[in-house]
């Protein structure tokens, strides 16, 4: 059962596609690949942002304030069934720390509590969480603002199933078309051949990728796909005036 709750440090790299020919024998020795990564292969992930009209929670998190929050919708590859499972998603980060709190939804049951807020029935639901994303809805009063999709290679450390390595590539948005059973397209957030790694960790980062980082020269950088594409968006209307 995916993990509804819970707070974890995260950092974020961009790594060529070198760094990851470098990085992919360490995963070997130490990582186990995620299920999803069926014969080694990235999976697909799609999320709907939901925001202001004015873009409220875009701009407050470029800001980099002590607390932030967002909500998105979220599939595992396109929702191609309106029962297939699809998770909506409060994530805060608070003093460096995140927290993330999400409760799964038939895509159908989703999509009508979001349009007409008509609760789900006889489904998983986590109330608690469910009753937070009602009050960040009403306190800014939300709407679907960007699609933005990915290819996504993760791995859990053996040793320690605490430590967790995201690595995705293709970051695709729009702010069209903002249905996960519709086609994956969009503008890319990053150059052709960048990979996107996070690492995420409730304690501490293991010595080993510490020492990978070093010896690549690789440094840990504030990157936001929902922030990215906002500026990108903005930059683009300010040069067609």
């Amino acid at each position: 059962m995916a993990i509804e709750i819970f707070s974890r440090v995260e950092l974020k790299y961009q790594l060529c596609d070198e760094d990851l020919n470098a990085l992919m024998p360490l995963l070997g020795q130490y990582m186990n690949s995620d299920p999803y990564n069926f014969g080694g292969k990235t999976y697909s992930i799609s999320n709907i942002y939901f925001d202001t009209p004015q873009d409220e929670l875009a701009i407050k998190s470029l800001e980099k304030p002590v607390y932030k929050e967002k909500l998105r919708l979220r599939s595992y590859g396109r929702v191609t069934d309106p029962g297939q499972t699809v998770y909506l998603e409060i994530k805060k980060k608070f003093d460096g720390v995140v927290y993330k709190r999400r409760t799964p939804f038939a895509y159908k049951s989703a999509v009508s509590f979001l349009t007409v807020s008509e609760l789900p029935q006889n489904e998983n639901t986590n109330w608690q969480v469910l009753k937070e994303i009602m009050d960040l809805q009403k306190r800014y009063e939300l709407v679907p603002r960007v699609f933005i999709s990915y290819e996504r290679l993760a791995f859990f450390e053996k040793d320690d199933s605490d430590f967790r390595l995201t690595l995705d590539r293709n970051i695709l948005s729009r702010r069209e078309d903002l249905k996960l059973d519709s086609e994956v397209y969009g503008k890319p957030l990053l150059p052709e051949g960048t990979w996107l790694m996070e690492a995420k960790a409730f304690k501490s980062f293991p010595l080993w990728f510490a020492k990978f980082l070093s010896s690549r020269k690789i440094y840990s950088r504030s990157f936001s796909k929902y922030g990215t594409e906002y500026n990108l968006n903005r930059r683009n209307k300010d040069e067609q005036h």
